[in-house]
């Protein structure tokens, strides 16, 4: 089937993304205008714009999108294909990692909210709850992060087994768990406060404490050390 590629040139002016950036700048293109200079082109009778439109009208109904959508979902809509759908989502990654470079500098072990600001952007759009374990060495410096486990979008399950091996295998001094709730509410429920209890009874039988445990909620974090339930 052969399409015939609207390029932005052939747009009218109020519509053209490239022409509008250099004459007002990047912050005066709007959501979709911004899209549409990354896909740059439509389909036969689409503009690039219409088609950004359509991808921000789809589940989320915003930017979000870009996170949420699959590969597979973007290329259902028209004048998005594989290529362009791999290239949203690479913006999409960038995005997350920009925001995240600008915290890494700042991450301190006793403020939870360094904590939180750094992995933000990794959690908060999650639809399963995913639960790591940071190791922190004596001088208080992030030594890694490390996965333990991917939920449901209710509960993730935690192994305070494997969570200390793996401070011991990295020689770590002192942990903070942290967990996401996709529902964006970080309140802690009932089983974080004992897998909390739990886990920090471990830690003080094996001399490696929990310093803290943070929810990651939608721009928003619980940090039981901040409410002193972690002494």
């Amino acid at each position: 089937m052969n399409h015939h590629f609207t390029t932005v040139k052939e747009l009218p002016d109020s519509e053209k993304p490239y022409e509008k950036f250099l004459i007002s700048g990047v912050e005066s293109l709007s959501d979709a205008e911004l899209i549409a200079v990354i896909i740059r082109s439509g389909t036969r009778g689409t503009r690039s714009v219409e088609v950004a439109q359509e991808l921000l009208r789809q589940d989320g109904h915003d930017l979000l999108n870009l996170y949420t959508l699959s590969v597979q979902d973007m290329q259902k809509i028209p004048g998005i294909g594989q290529v362009k759908a791999i290239q949203l989502k690479c913006i999409a990654e960038l995005s997350k990692r920009m925001a995240k470079t600008r915290y890494k500098e700042r991450i301190c072990l006793g403020d939870p909210g360094s904590i939180a600001s750094y992995y933000m952007e990794d959690m908060r759009h999650e639809s399963r709850e995913r639960t790591m374990v940071l190791l922190f060495d004596a001088k208080c410096r992030l030594l890694e992060k490390v996965m333990m486990s991917v939920g449901s979008a209710t509960a993730a399950l935690v192994s305070p087994r494997e969570i200390f091996l793996a401070a011991l295998d990295k020689s770590a001094i002192q942990i903070v768990l942290m967990h996401n709730h996709p529902s964006g509410d970080p309140s802690p429920s009932a089983e974080d406060d004992a897998v909390t209890k739990r886990v920090a009874e471990c830690g003080a039988l094996l001399g490696i404490p929990l310093v803290d445990h943070i929810i990651i909620g939608d721009r928003t974090y619980y940090s039981y050390r901040e409410c002193k339930r972690i002494q």
